[in-house]
């Protein structure tokens, strides 16, 4: 219990949400959403991400190619084009509204009430960025089942499946939130020490003043 302060708490919150955010950058450029092996050729695989479509063939490798139209991509990967975007700059702002709040960093004003709002700033856009890391990645999940498991496709037909990028997504998402938790976690942890400390030092200053007092009047 010692090593759980809250400077410790404070820290432990930046890791996980730095992680969180770099996780997220990573998803969004990844061409890995989606992948799709035909079974008539197999040497033949392909992945598809929010931004290229990529081949693999064993002769040539990795050919990667960016979507042609903007207007001619599906709803889901738009709305994901444009809550991914938003996840990464919300997750930047947060660790950037968290930084004053920090224990040990010094700012203009040293002020308690100051950093708890800070630290209370960063938990609250650190949520905002999980959240808009889930539902892209939950809405891909989504289409992508209920294409592959569409009867009015012919069997025959080679159908998208979930790709490495989709787990990712969701573990940053996750970590987010988890930054974002810890955060307010950690703004408790020091209200709770400070209203310790003032219980603490409030007996003893209340009983120097009496003695001060009776010293005055003999």
């Amino acid at each position: 219990m010692v090593l759980l302060t809250t400077k410790t708490m404070q820290r432990t919150a930046v890791l996980v949400t730095f992680g969180g955010l770099l996780t997220c950058l990573i998803t969004t450029f990844l061409p890995l959403w989606k992948t799709m092996n035909s079974d008539l050729n197999e040497v033949e695989n392909w992945y598809s991400g929010l931004w290229h479509m990529c081949l693999y063939t064993e002769e040539v490798g990795v050919q990667c190619k960016a979507y042609d139209s903007l207007l001619g991509l599906p709803v889901d990967l738009q709305i994901s084009r444009v809550l991914m975007l938003v996840s990464v700059c919300t997750g930047g702002l947060a660790l950037l509204a968290a930084l004053p709040g920090l224990d040990g960093v010094h700012v203009s004003s040293d002020r308690c009430a100051k950093r708890r709002s800070f630290l209370i700033l960063g938990g609250v856009l650190s949520w905002v960025a999980g959240i808009t890391t889930l539902a892209p990645v939950s809405i891909v999940a989504y289409t992508t089942v209920a294409e592959f498991w569409n009867r009015g496709f012919p069997d025959v037909m080679p159908r998208w499946e979930y790709g490495e990028a989709m787990f990712s997504g969701w573990f940053g998402g996750l970590a987010l939130l988890t930054g974002g938790t810890l955060f307010f976690i950690a703004v408790c942890m020091a209200d709770y020490e400070l209203r310790t400390a003032r219980a603490a030092d409030g007996p003893r200053g209340t009983h120097r003043t009496r003695q001060y007092r009776k010293t005055e009047v003999l």
